[in-house]
């Protein structure tokens, strides 16, 4: 009789454990590299255009009918920037790696100027220690969500630190599994018969680690990091455990290497060998993502996940290494990668709730917003951050509940930087500010201001500041004050040494 009680409570006591674990969904961030805002089949536009239509991604179609699509969605206009921003909850311009950082410690990545000399940024990017230098110092969210009863997992890229900083590994993050993640930005190459660059007195920064099982196969990196990621997430279901899975594929980054899974298909279609590999790149993601999706529903557990996908910037719009006239690539939207114009910075962003209602959303969000909103996710209602959140969670957004304080609410982007030698189209040097319909650039070099509502003006063709003098004022102080009180970087004057005036003060 003994024996059978405690046979009974045990059982209970297992229930139990299994219900709370339920009760907490299994969270996916999955991240596409340098993925255009049109660059799916899915349009986050009002309407399919020309560029969707030569991109085949099912899963992310279907994936947009269990979501909230969000048509106005931010991040910012280079990779590590964004990438820390949601790590920590912070806007660029308030942690300083407002850059991408260099996989070498205390390398800039700043293009020369005779004009201008970058400012002292954080170019060796996060770190969840003090005292490293020139790192923004921060409780990262995956250690969050460890100490918090999460089995946390990172495949793909990393980029968060440079080589021999703590943020380098993602493992110091609080990531409990890390493949392939470190301190480079892109991948040395695509196919595993190249061993992903780890070839002997030919491998750079960028050779991938982790993956030699897949070294001398045909197996694309896409593919590799797939089957890594499913195998990755079979402990804690096993252990049933919520899991944080971040995904972040190195496609669709250069270099642009076919896929020959998928590529023929378009060059059938006359796409050029470039554009038909790029598009293979694309579909490639999106075989990977209905894989996991695939496993997750095998696994009964799929019902129970949040799936949240996103770019990490806009699309690449230079030529080479993309074809064609150069910044046409992410029309309607202007420029692309790199530019604070709408198409370095507007991604496409799903959220699938465990309700998998669909509902769209044009309020206007960025990158910050996602550490709340996981942590709300995750329901994590108190934690011990060093740093000071300026994401706001989506959830009211996602509950159709929005108040004024979203209505009220500016975007905020800083890149004090000179990424390309050629200036113009809204890259090397430039502020933004977005205030509901309306949006501010300012150009930092020429001392210059624009003014858009993009509502009307999607395209960002039609300058309003000399038009409209108050509306220009009045977003021209509200991003100075930010700047100001995040102590925000700007560059200063080779000849003079004189610091670049905030916009309100031109």
């Amino acid at each position: 009789m003994k024996t059978r009680f405690l046979l009974f409570v045990f059982l209970m006591l297992s229930a139990s454990l299994y219900a709370q674990d339920q009760s907490r969904p299994n969270i996916i961030v999955f991240m596409v590299d340098d993925l255009g805002w049109q660059d799916l089949s899915e349009p986050f536009y009002k309407e399919k255009t020309a560029i969707n239509e030569r991109f085949h991604t099912p899963t992310i179609e279907k994936l947009a009918r269990e979501s909230t699509k969000f048509t106005n969605a931010y991040s910012t206009s280079v990779c590590t920037p964004t990438r820390i921003s949601l790590l920590t909850g912070m806007n660029a311009a308030h942690h300083k790696v407002t850059n991408w950082t260099h996989p070498t410690a205390n390398k800039p990545t700043d293009a020369a100027d005779e004009m201008l000399t970058p400012p002292d940024w954080n170019i060796n990017g996060l770190s969840p220690v003090p005292n490293i230098s020139h790192t923004v110092y921060a409780t990262p969210l995956p250690q969050v969500l460890k100490e918090n009863g999460y089995y946390t997992i990172h495949v793909g890229k990393a980029h968060w630190g440079a080589a021999g900083t703590p943020g380098a590994n993602p493992t110091n993050l609080g990531f409990i599994v890390n493949i392939a993640g470190h301190a480079a930005g892109h991948p040395q190459s695509y196919y595993g018969t190249e061993n992903y660059g780890n070839i002997p007195n030919k491998a750079s920064y960028q050779a991938v680690p982790d993956l030699s099982e897949f070294h001398g196969t045909d197996t694309f990196l896409t593919e590799a990091l797939t089957l890594k990621a499913i195998q990755s997430i079979k402990e804690p279901i096993r252990r049933k455990e919520p899991f944080f899975l971040n995904l972040s594929h190195y496609a669709v980054h250069v270099p642009i290497q076919p896929d020959d899974r998928f590529v023929q298909k378009y060059l059938d279609q006359g796409l050029d060998s470039t554009e038909a590999a790029y598009s293979s790149l694309v579909e490639g993601f999106d075989k990977s993502l209905g894989d996991v999706v695939a496993f997750l529903k095998k696994e009964g557990i799929y019902d129970n996940t949040v799936i949240i996908f996103m770019s990490d910037n806009g699309g690449l719009s230079l030529a080479p290494p993309r074809s064609g006239e150069e910044h046409t690539q992410n029309r309607p939207l202007k420029a692309g990668k790199g530019s604070l114009y709408e198409g370095g910075i507007r991604i496409p962003l799903l959220i699938k709730k465990t309700d998998g209602k669909p509902a769209q959303s044009e309020q206007p969000v960025i990158v910050e917003d996602l550490f709340p909103t996981i942590l709300d996710f995750a329901q994590v209602k108190e934690s011990n951050l060093v740093q000071e959140i300026d994401g706001m969670s989506l959830k009211p957004v996602l509950e159709g509940r929005e108040n004024n304080s979203w209505k009220e609410r500016a975007l905020i982007w800083n890149y004090p930087h000179k990424w390309v030698p050629t200036d113009g189209h809204g890259i090397n040097y430039f502020s933004a500010i977005r205030l509901g319909d309306y949006k501010l650039i300012y150009d930092i070099k020429h001392g210059k201001l624009e003014l858009y509502n993009l509502k009307k003006d999607i395209g960002e063709q039609h300058n309003l500041a000399s038009t409209m003098n108050a509306k220009t004022k009045k977003l021209s102080k509200m991003l100075a004050d930010q700047l100001r009180k995040w102590d925000a970087l700007l560059p200063v004057y080779t000849s003079s040494g004189e610091s670049i005036p905030y916009p309100d003060r031109l």
